[in-house]
């Protein structure tokens, strides 16, 4: 299929970008640009050339930038670039109008101006958001648009990569004229025509003057207030270089001189690498290779929660807030009222804080149906139970739903670590049920495991990931094992921090030197946070299926003495009232010396680049062994679970992605290293299979991805 399409209206030529699904600059859209202006240049019957998008209105795309299936490809880099296709607009003697049907962003908006003129749609979403991937419009966007809206909005836009609405540039340089959706072919072909008659002349964005009083201390200002809020990110600060460069050069040519060389210093930069892998990340964790995009899913026009604690509670809410009826059940009315109540609190402070209007909550209030009966629940297209992590209470409650739901109705489970495929065996109607694992508070945490047992019809997996979306959530599909993907992962770093406690390092230099890396909280901060009695049951459990584990001392002593965190004001650190400060505690103090001299253990000082290394690599070798079991689709997966759920630094991009970034070679060198301290689990720190493989042939988890990509692409074919 042509990626444009080239008609002539009259005396003017439409050429039309037809490369769903947001018109995506690829190389065969910037060719077939350049076939189609130089056509219509060919043609003396032609005097005006208009570029437009595909579809019309506010809700399409005129075009959103770059092709992302073209990134690191040699076709991104192939001419005719958009620098060639902006340069052959310019240079066009004939006006050359962008008719902006809907969204414009990106290369999209340097396409457009580029143009001659320009007219928009009202409601069309207008950003440059390279700075989210680590860059700077690279195009000329730094360059032109502080000439047509000026310095001080353009920044804005620039830095913030948010889009605005097209309504708000009426009256200004960027567009000529605003129209509507129905009448955009009309308006547009009626400006160029008026273009021609009146002979207007070909206007260059490039030619317009620019001036600003105090300009150095805008800039000093601005530089300042970027610089506290860019964080790690390098790419806004040179955002403000660029901008600066479009005021104080000497023309536009040495001002996009700076523009091309501040991108090029940003496209290699180690944040910017980590932004695009989860930009990347997040849109392949939707694909499902055996699972097509075809697959009918279920209706879901009303739900379910089993349990009005916190997750429950937190969960229904999701559901109202996407306006779907949710019924919600608990075993005594007390607990449901309680639950009701809480979450009727936490809408009146979304309300206080002027992000809901007062109706808005009342309207999702009567989306929330409290029962104590299993019956009433009988007609919902899905349940979700949110119940105790005990397997003897899932079964109570899945036994009962196998009884009332109805034929079609989506079972879930909201289990963190449990056997799925035992929860679904408690059915007789295992290919309906499915891990939904949501992330505490279940209100506000964007991450959701979706986990798929060996009997989860495709359809109802397809169902959910569809699902997770419209309640405002980020899916990626698990395996079955005891934790499934973050979890299961999370017990080996908590593991490795009590064994560096006990060698010698303090939890505050633990927490304080994953926190240096880059996470909001260290392990031990981290863990007051959630509660430490939710890891203990686990821990119990799993000394019971095991009894030869070497136990967590110190933590099992710090919980006998009821130390749960935050929550009874005293954990791995003590904390006052009123006060979320984590104070160290000599209690707990007396405890991790009276453990080591039980161990036998002679403390000795530990390095924070050893605590991060022995930290983030247990991440990695029990991510590449759920790899190499198939527990996640690829390892992008994982970074993804871990950035959006588990507090693991965006600039790093993810426990694999920094792997990559040291050299599985080294990090393989560094396991063999700690599997020889006697002190840790060295059966543990043997490297993964996969680590090995990789590492000897000088790969990467990224090349891994990209292999079984392809190899799922053929099979496809």
């Amino acid at each position: 299929m042509a990626v444009t399409a080239y008609k002539v209206h009259g005396a003017v030529a439409v050429i039309t970008m037809n490369n769903p699904p947001v018109n995506g600059l690829g190389h065969a859209l910037r060719s077939g640009l350049i076939a189609g202006l130089e056509k219509a240049l060919g043609d003396a019957k032609v005097k005006a050339v208009v570029i437009t998008g595909s579809g019309n209105g506010p809700k399409q795309t005129f075009c959103g930038g770059a092709d992302i299936k073209e990134f690191n490809t040699p076709k991104m880099l192939a001419e005719p670039s958009l620098h060639t296709v902006i340069r052959a607009i310019e240079a066009s003697d004939k006006p050359v109008i962008a008719a902006i049907n809907g969204t414009v962003m990106g290369g999209g908006l340097e396409l457009a101006l580029g143009c001659h003129f320009r007219i928009a749609v009202g409601g069309a979403q207008v950003a440059l958001p390279e700075v989210k991937i680590g860059l700077l419009p690279g195009a000329g966007g730094t360059q032109r648009l502080p000439r047509l809206i000026g310095v001080e909005h353009a920044l804005n836009m620039i830095v913030s990569g948010a889009a605005v609405p097209s309504d708000m540039f009426k009256g200004s340089k960027l567009f000529d004229a605003m129209s509507t959706p129905e009448a955009l072919l009309k308006d547009t072909l009626a400006l160029a025509n008026k273009i021609v008659n009146e002979k207007q002349g070909l206007p260059l964005v490039r030619n317009l003057k620019m001036k600003m009083p105090n300009a150095d201390g805008f800039f000093m200002v601005a530089k300042n207030t970027v610089a506290g809020m860019a964080g790690p990110f390098p790419a806004p600060g040179k955002c403000v270089e660029a901008v600066k460069a479009a005021l104080t050069s000497r023309n536009f040519d040495e001002g996009m001189a700076r523009e091309s060389q501040l991108f090029a210093e940003l496209i290699n930069t180690p944040e910017g690498k980590a932004l695009r892998h989860a930009f990347f990340g997040e849109r392949a964790a939707g694909k499902i290779p055996d699972v097509p995009e075809t697959t009918k899913v279920r209706a879901i026009k009303s739900a379910a929660v089993i349990g009005a604690g916190t997750m429950g509670g937190g969960i229904a809410m999701n559901f109202a807030n996407a306006g779907i009826p949710v019924t919600v059940l608990e075993m005594k009315q007390e607990a449901l009222d309680k639950g009701l109540a809480t979450i009727r609190k936490n809408y009146e402070n979304t309300v206080k804080k002027g992000k809901l209007k007062p109706e808005k909550m009342e309207e999702r209030m009567k989306l929330l149906v409290p029962t104590l009966k299993y019956e009433d629940l009988r007609n919902a297209d899905i349940v979700i139970e949110a119940v105790f992590e005990d397997m003897d209470v899932k079964k109570t409650v899945f036994q009962a739903l196998d009884k009332v739901m109805k034929k079609g109705a989506i079972l879930a489970s909201n289990t963190s670590t449990l056997d799925l495929d035992k929860i679904a065996s408690f059915t007789k109607r295992p290919q309906d049920v499915i891990g939904l694992h949501f992330f505490s508070p279940a209100n506000v945490m964007r991450l959701l495991e979706v986990v798929r047992g060996n009997k989860t019809g495709k359809d109802v997996l397809a169902t959910c990931m569809q699902l997770a979306k419209t309640i405002k959530k980020f899916p990626v599909v698990a395996g079955v094992c005891d934790g499934f993907i973050g979890n299961r992962m999370i017990h080996q770093y908590g593991r490795e921090s009590q064994v560096l406690m006990m060698e010698g390092a303090s939890p505050q230099q633990v927490d304080k030197a994953v926190e240096k890396l880059g996470f909001a909280m260290g392990p031990f901060r981290m863990g007051d946070l959630a509660g430490l009695d939710v890891g203990w049951y686990i821990r119990k459990r799993h000394y019971a299926e095991h009894p030869k584990q070497p136990r967590a001392a110190v933590a099992d002593r710090v919980c006998e003495l009821g130390r749960y965190g935050q929550k009874t004001g005293k954990g791995w650190y003590e904390y006052k009232p009123g006060d979320r400060t984590a104070y160290p505690d000599a209690e707990v103090e007396k405890i991790i010396v009276e453990e080591r001299e039980k161990a036998g253990i002679k403390p000795r000082k530990i390095s924070d680049e050893e605590i991060v290394e022995r930290l983030v690599y247990a991440l990695v070798n029990e991510g590449a062994r759920i790899l190499e079991e198939g527990i996640a689709l690829r390892a992008s997966d994982i970074d993804m679970v871990y950035l959006n759920g588990y507090g693991f630094p965006l600039h790093r991009g993810g426990p694999m992605h920094y792997a990559d970034a040291q050299g599985l070679f080294n990090v393989a060198r560094r396991m063999r290293d700690f599997s020889r301290n006697p002190h840790s689990d060295q059966k543990f720190w043997k490297p993964a299979k996969l680590v090995e493989k990789l590492a000897a042939e000088g790969s990467s988890f990224a090349g891994w991805d990209a292999s079984r990509s392809s190899k799922s692409k053929k099979k496809g074919k």
